[in-house]
This record gives C-alpha cells, structure tokens and sequence, in this order.
C-alpha cells in the first residue's frame, strides 16, 4: 500500500511540475505559424491538441494494463 501511495505521490509531483511542452515537428510549427500569424492564441491551441491526443493512447494503456494486472492477481490469490 505505502508504495502505491509513493507512485501516485511521485507521478502527480511530475504531472504538477511539468513544463510547457512543445509537440510540434518544425514542419507542422512553420505551417501553422504562416498560416495563423506568429504569436496567435491558436498556435497553443493546436500544441495542446496535439498533446491531448498524444496522451489518449499512454492512458488507455495504462487502464487496459491495470485492469489485466488486479485481475491476475485476483486470479493468483484464489488459486486459479
């Protein structure tokens, strides 16, 4: 139990002190800056979204795992 609640610790200290991330390629950075204007409001949008579709796969992963890993276990202690 103690070491769950020091994962949980550590990961939600990462996700807090995370910087800004920029997950654009130089390509796609050169087009939607000519296209939109430099500096504009809709550049961090598309970053964004790009992060949140970069992040939707890590998470369903992670669910996917931690759902088969409780199950195994589960599965151990009964003596299947």
């Amino acid at each position: 139990m103690k070491k769950t609640i020091l994962i949980t610790g550590i990961f939600l200290l990462l996700l807090i002190t995370t910087n800004g991330v920029y997950a654009q390629c130089a390509m796609c950075k050169a087009t939607a800056e000519t296209s939109t204007g430099a500096g504009s409001k809709d550049l961090a949008g598309i970053n964004r979204g790009i992060i949140y579709l970069l992040g939707a796969p890590y998470v369903l992963t992670m669910l996917v795992g931690g759902v088969w890993y409780y199950q195994r276990r589960k599965d151990q202690k009964s003596g299947l």
